[in-house]
């Protein structure tokens, strides 16, 4: 079997799936081709895993200080070059096309007739869980951004709908965890903003990436540029995550029992619906602003939260693929929950 895989580059946590998805397939001796879009080439980072990858430019929302600006995203999406990526893909030797919510390998498959299997968390939102802010054009977003034949939602619960629970990509470690080590992300925030409200809490040791962050020690605010094995061995020790309501992140600190606090990205559906749903699985706490008086009222709080544990799903989805049975989705996710 020969396997075009797409991804969605925007955000990280389409990668990290992605990585743990590579593994699976390469055990398996499955020959799998990646092509990577919606990223500036330069801003990727630790990306041999997967070897003579492909990239394309895409689509992708511009984001300024925690908010989605559409005007930008409209202004800066280059349709022509994006028609012209999809209609010159060649799949011709795949015997299957996989997206993670990545247009151009769907609409391709769509085009020539291949089959197309979708696995991501935007996927989710194709069933009935639990939304804030849905509109006409997110709903439209989510079902024809990057269609597919069949679909695998990916949400940290069930809801009673045919979905999975999250791919994780974690290191084995025995790394100790640090009572007072706080791992930060906030790649969608003002970085200056981010390191403000972060400098009077003394007591605590933060370690903060982020796009534009040079590696340097402020103090008990240690600031570093987005890395993989550096960030896998913070999350690992850290004993809190603050983020934004991006899925992968998420998945990781609720696997590794971490105390969690999201800031969604305003005027974006998926993330503020993420932030909702923490809140009545009792997951993570939220807030819609960044303050010091916030964080330092959410450190303070010992909970207590749910815990989860969640099997290998990116093995079960190899397995799955591999027995060519691609329309009994049911029986993965009754043996996965």
């Amino acid at each position: 079997m020969r396997i075009l895989y797409g991804v969605q580059a925007t955000g990280n946590g389409h990668i990290s799936r992605a990585r743990a998805m590579e593994k699976q397939f390469r055990q398996a001796g499955v020959s799998v081709d990646f092509l990577f879009s919606g990223r500036p080439q330069d801003q990727f980072f630790d990306m041999q895993q997967f070897g003579d990858y492909q990239l394309r430019q895409g689509l992708t929302f511009v984001t300024e200080a925690g908010k989605v600006n559409y005007w930008q995203s409209a202004k800066r999406a280059r349709l022509s070059t994006l028609w012209h990526d999809i209609t010159t893909l060649d799949l011709q030797s795949y015997d299957l096309v996989l997206t993670d919510f990545e247009p151009i390998s769907a609409w391709a498959a769509k085009r020539q007739g291949k089959t197309c299997i979708a696995i991501g968390h935007q996927y989710a939102f194709l069933h009935a869980i639990p939304m804030e802010n849905a509109n006409l054009l997110s709903r439209a977003i989510f079902r024809h951004f990057a269609p597919a034949n069949y679909s695998l939602g990916l949400h940290w619960h069930h809801f009673e709908q045919p979905i999975l629970p999250p791919i994780i990509d974690l290191p084995v470690s025995s790394k100790p965890v640090q009572s007072d080590r706080v791992l930060v992300y906030l790649p969608f925030e003002d970085q200056q903003q981010v390191l403000s409200v972060l400098a009077p809490l003394t007591d605590y040791q933060f370690s903060v990436y982020g796009p534009g962050l040079a590696n340097a020690e402020l103090g008990h605010i240690r600031t570093q540029p987005p890395s993989l094995n550096a960030f896998k061995n913070d999350l690992l020790q850290s004993h809190a995550v603050l983020s934004n309501a991006g899925f992968e992140l998420i998945s990781e600190a609720l696997q590794l029992n971490k105390h969690i606090l999201v800031k969604p990205l305003q005027g974006q559906m998926e993330q503020q619906s993420n932030a909702l749903a923490l809140t009545r699985l009792n997951l993570a706490s939220r807030t819609d602003t960044l303050s010091t008086a916030v964080i330092a009222k959410w450190l303070a709080q010992a909970g207590p939260f749910n815990q989860v544990s969640y099997p290998d799903v990116a093995a079960a989805i190899c397995r799955w693929l591999l027995q060519d049975t691609p329309d009994q989705r049911q029986k993965l996710v009754a043996s996965l929950w």
